[in-house]
């Protein structure tokens, strides 16, 4: 699947395919540091991938939907240190 190829680990990718009345739900699950990757700038890259996925259900004569699994604990921390507003205000001469 195109998703091994954006993501750094690839070994971590896991796709679960659930087929329902609805259609083919396809649940991606990646390693918590690549999310940012398969997600894209806004969305974009998720959005791409499921504009994909929906192409192939089409010519298939199925619904296809992709479900971005959350990593677990929720939100990967921020990257960078967060200062409150007192240490900003320390930091400007006036």
């Amino acid at each position: 699947m195109i998703i091994k190829e954006i993501v750094n680990k690839p070994d971590d990718v896991k796709v679960v395919r659930t087929v329902d009345e609805l259609g083919v739900l396809l649940s991606v699950k990646v390693d918590p540091e690549d999310m940012g990757l398969l997600i894209g700038r806004m969305g974009s890259t998720a959005k791409a991938i499921r504009t994909l996925a929906r192409i192939v259900g089409m010519r298939n004569n199925a619904r296809v939907n992709l479900k971005i699994e959350e990593p677990e604990g929720g939100r990967v921390p921020p990257k960078s240190a967060t200062r409150n507003v007192e240490d900003v205000m320390g930091d400007l001469d006036m």
